[in-house]
């Protein structure tokens, strides 16, 4: 395998472009390439799959469907929170994100979907779930993960440890 190839353990850098099914633009990486770990789960399986062993230029189109992306839709659907629950939040926006704590001691992430009146809507699923993703990629960059980038299943920055 060569070192120029992506694969576990290195920091890969792709450009990128997200769209719906319908061709709608959900992100892109805008000149900023997006960069990540690879074999970290740093980005959904359905992409990390496909980019692997290939190479600085490749350009890839890729369809991930919802098991390898950010899964079905699962659970009840959005449910109401109380708006006061929110007090110290600032502006509650659809898509903002934040974890609760369960029963069992276990974080659980949240998305809010909407308010209605007094009620913020949130639901369990991430707001892609059941979305079939459709990414436009061009690797531009491949490097040996340092050891520090290792432990901690993330790349760093140019200035190293950032969090």
């Amino acid at each position: 395998m060569s070192s120029s190839e992506v694969a576990d353990g290195r920091v890969i850098e792709i450009e990128y472009t997200l769209k719906n099914p319908a061709g709608e633009l959900l992100d892109a990486s805008e000149g900023e390439p997006l960069v990540y770990l690879h074999g970290a789960e740093n980005i959904v399986p359905g992409l990390e799959n496909a980019l692997a062993g290939k190479s600085v230029g490749d350009k890839l189109e890729v369809v991930v469907p919802p098991a390898e992306g950010y899964g079905e839709r699962e659970g009840p659907g959005p449910q109401g929170i109380p708006l006061t629950s929110f007090a110290n939040e600032g502006e509650i926006v659809p898509g903002m994100s934040f974890a609760v704590e369960t029963e069992d001691g276990q974080l659980m992430p949240l998305w809010i979907v909407g308010v209605e009146g007094d009620q913020v809507l949130v639901d369990a699923n991430h707001p892609l779930a059941g979305v079939a993703l459709h990414f436009s990629v061009e690797i531009v960059g491949i490097r040996e993960a340092r050891a520090e980038e290792l432990e901690h299943g993330h790349p760093h920055g140019p200035g190293g440890h950032h969090h």
